[in-house]
């Protein structure tokens, strides 16, 4: 009789452990609160050793289709011009990776490759009792399921970590509203990164769906606006950006109009167990360095595939969770450290601050620092570069 696992999240590693289990004889059950797949969200980046499981899952062309079609970030000044550009190298990590990829998108993949797999949306984890040889799920809308593990894949501000362990989230006091709004015709193909003094900035990035993405990030004293109305924040963007032009009175009106968007909080968090009985973390459930970072999605993917691979060595459930955790290490540790100062200097509070930064952004973009980089990305020391130094990535059969 197959083994059943219950998974809590249909976002990125939620779907991606259920096709990997999937594959090796497991029977999958996904819980995912939103009564729907989700399409907006941000890019995201496939680094590193994450590539390699990308083209193990037999997803990579399904993930190079779907490209952004991004070819670059740059910073903008208040006048449009650009002060400094980062197009993107192959076979190299910059801001904007080599396989790009909306969040939408890759869930969207993962759960099409994940097709024995029984989704259940509009529901969630209400209570875990974990009898030692089996699991007993509840779910808020009644039912209950019977399992043999169950994984937590929830993201940062997950509800049923507490199952595992009770994780306070570091709050770094910043918060970035999603947006998808029209595409014009004088948007381009670039990352438009543009700073705003009391360290505001407005993003503008293209996708491959005829929409542009945009971003507008904050910073303020005040906790909880991520728990908010649509309306509220709504108010709160107006206020907050009112005075700069660019793409913002544009991104402003279009969320008054009411554009898809999805606001968060920037946090850390890292759990100090992974696992408790036959309950288990997944992705930044378990750990989240920052939810920008540029790491999670590919620590979602790796997660998944590790966790899959030692489930399916064999009957001991226990013992693969020890396994995958000791295996994943190496991986975060390995993954860019984001510090409360590194968000200071990537978003000023004052017009000198962002000219140093441009200025600097600058050098490194020029051919002095395109040459340190490049040697720095051989060494295997360019903090962004996940994929150098990566540890190896087991194989299994």
């Amino acid at each position: 009789m197959a083994q059943h696992a219950v998974i809590s999240g249909a976002g990125i590693g939620g779907p991606a452990l259920a096709r990997q289990l999937a594959a090796n004889g497991w029977d999958t059950t996904v819980i995912e609160r939103y009564p729907d797949r989700r399409d907006e969200g941000q890019n995201v980046d496939i680094r590193g050793a994450a590539r390699e499981v990308v083209r193990r899952m037999g997803i990579d062309a399904d993930v190079r289709a779907a490209n952004t079609t991004e070819v670059g970030m740059r910073f903008l000044r208040a006048d449009g011009s650009t002060a400094a550009s980062f197009p993107v190298s192959p076979g190299t990590d910059g801001p904007t990776a080599e396989l790009e990829i909306l969040r939408g998108e890759l869930s969207r993949i993962l759960i099409e490759h994940a097709d024995s797999t029984d989704f259940r949306f509009g529901t969630q984890i209400a209570d875990v009792v974990d009898h030692g040889e089996h699991v007993a799920v509840t779910l808020d809308d009644g039912d209950a399921l019977d399992a043999d593990l169950v994984v937590i894949a929830e993201g940062l501000h997950s509800r049923s970590r507490r199952f595992v362990a009770a994780t306070e989230v570091n709050d770094l006091g910043m918060y970035i509203a999603y947006a998808t709004i029209p595409r014009r015709d004088d948007d381009d193909n670039w990352w438009s990164w543009q700073h705003a003094t009391e360290s505001r900035s407005v993003h503008l990035r293209p996708d491959n769906l005829g929409t542009t993405r945009a971003m507008l990030s904050f910073v303020s004293d005040v906790r909880g606006l991520d728990e908010l109305g649509r309306e509220d924040l709504n108010t709160i963007l107006r206020r907050t950006f009112d005075d700069l032009g660019g793409a913002t009175p544009r991104i402003l009106d279009e969320l008054d109009a009411g554009a898809p968007m999805y606001f968060s909080s920037v946090g850390q968090m890292s759990s100090p167990a992974w696992s408790t009985g036959r309950v288990a973390l997944l992705g930044d459930a378990a750990h989240c360095n920052a939810t920008f970072g540029g790491a999670g999605t590919s620590l979602a993917l790796i997660g998944a595939y590790v966790l899959a691979g030692e489930l399916g060595s064999g009957d001991d459930v226990l013992g693969a969770l020890a396994r995958y955790e000791r295996l994943m290490k190496p991986f975060i540790d390995a993954a860019p450290l984001i510090r409360p100062r590194m968000l200071q200097l990537m978003n000023p509070r004052t017009r000198s601050g962002i000219r140093v930064l441009h200025a600097a952004a600058g050098v490194v973009a020029g051919p002095i620092g395109r040459a340190l980089s490049s040697a720095a990305s051989a060494a295997g020391k360019l903090p962004i570069n996940l994929s150098a130094g990566d540890p190896e990535l087991p194989t299994y059969l």
